[in-house]
């Protein structure tokens, strides 16, 4: 079974800068990608930014936020800088990963539980 952990999430002043981390772990057998999605009140969920052969970022945040990967750690981050309120969201992290189950390598897409990031003005 797969599990993936967040942490880094909190409460700050716009301009401000917070860190979150991913770290998957269980029958990991390879990363397809992982990355951040983020779900505001009453918006849909959209994707942050993705790092897989390539690093995808959402308009609103390129330049200001840094996706990066340790893949000894199986380990994403998100490095967010010069918060604004409206990066206000809960925080999800997304992994496509290669996975044991059972006997056979399987490719499956996991969700963390969210970390919740608050941006005041």
């Amino acid at each position: 079974q797969v599990q993936l952990v967040e942490s880094g999430g909190g409460l700050v002043q716009a301009g401000g800068s917070l860190r979150l981390s991913c770290a998957a772990s269980g029958s990991i057998r390879g990363i397809n990608a992982m990355g951040w999605y983020r779900q505001a009140p009453g918006k849909q969920r959209e994707l942050v930014a993705v790092i897989s052969r390539n690093i995808n970022y959402a308009d609103s945040v390129r330049g200001r936020f840094t996706i990066s990967r340790d893949n000894a750690k199986n380990t994403v981050y998100l490095e967010m800088n010069s918060l604004k309120p409206e990066d206000t969201a809960v925080y999800y992290c997304n992994a496509d990963l290669y996975t044991l189950v059972e006997v056979v390598t399987t490719r499956r897409v996991y969700w963390g539980q969210g970390t919740q990031v608050t941006v005041s003005s």
